[in-house]
């Protein structure tokens, strides 16, 4: 096994496209230790920590640019992004121990395509998009069409990720994220939940975005949920139909880790807890209180 660490994007694209049997990592801890449990070795691996573009993390007006190499240690970190997105902040630094913060990035978590990635729900509901690389050029798509399966894909042979654009979020707007684990860390996602709530000006729901991870084959928008809560105050009877919807739209499976109808009733109760921490958050950015 041959291994490229290019110094740009061009110089990646280029590697890839000389040979077939390619792959690249933007931190490698997830395919260490899969090729440890026997995925086969490639003749190529190509790091991409090395390309500046790939691991920086900075706003430019009102679109924030996330390197797809950049640590995530790095994202959480970052007091402005914290308070833009403070769900995507939190899902960022509950990947591994803070030594595999280091290493790990948003690229590796989102192209892993787990079901139970951490970041991927929080990404979603804020309308993420994907910048991807290849020699025909680049592409944008968003991030909810990357994963089309667990451990599978989209992206076509010699395209990677090079970065993720996310607008930031309008007033009386914020996210919020959770997860269910059998253990206090360090751990995988039985299930997890993203929310982004918009509030009008009297704390009812003017927009929602929903999503549920490690429920189904790749991470599910609710939308159901979200029509539920959309033009309504967030009360006891709204939360109920949102629960309904988020546990309806699962399509889990029995495991050691948990069982299809466990997996489906924490969906719901995670739902209502992600929607109504988003919605406090929400309640006090952007100056009407």
């Amino acid at each position: 096994m041959k291994y490229e660490a290019p110094k740009s994007v061009e110089e990646a694209v280029a590697l890839l496209d000389s040979e077939p049997d390619s792959c690249v990592f933007a931190g490698a801890t997830d395919i260490i230790p899969q090729m440890r449990a026997g995925r086969p070795e490639p003749k190529l691996m190509v790091d991409l920590k090395n390309i500046p573009q790939l691991v920086g993390v900075g706003r430019e007006n009102s679109t924030w640019t996330l390197g797809a190499a950049a640590p995530v240690s790095l994202i959480s970190g970052h007091s402005d992004f914290q308070a833009d997105f403070p769900g995507l902040a939190e899902a960022s630094a509950l990947i591994g121990s803070d030594q595999i913060q280091n290493r790990a990035s948003l690229g590796g978590n989102v192209c892993n395509a787990s079901p139970g990635a951490d970041t991927v729900p929080a990404l979603i509901v804020n309308h993420a998009q994907a910048v991807i690389a290849s020699s025909e050029g680049t592409r944008r798509i968003p991030v909810s069409e990357i994963a089309t399966g667990p451990g599978s894909t989209s992206l076509k042979a010699g395209e990677f990720v090079v970065e993720f654009k996310v607008e930031t979020p309008p007033p009386r707007s914020s996210d919020a994220y959770k997860r269910f684990i059998p253990r206090t860390e360090m751990d995988i996602a039985v299930v997890d939940a993203a929310a982004r709530i918009t509030l009008d000006e009297s704390d009812n729901c003017l927009e929602a975005v929903i999503a549920v991870g490690a429920a189904a084959p790749t991470v599910v928008r609710v939308p159901a949920a979200e029509d539920a809560l959309r033009g309504k105050a967030i009360n006891d009877e709204t939360l109920s139909e949102v629960m309904a919807a988020a546990s309806a739209a699962c399509n889990p499976i029995d495991d050691k880790r948990g069982t299809i109808a466990f997996r489906r009733q924490v969906a719901g109760v995670l739902v209502k807890r992600v929607v109504l921490e988003a919605a406090d958050r929400a309640a006090k950015r952007g100056g009407l209180v």
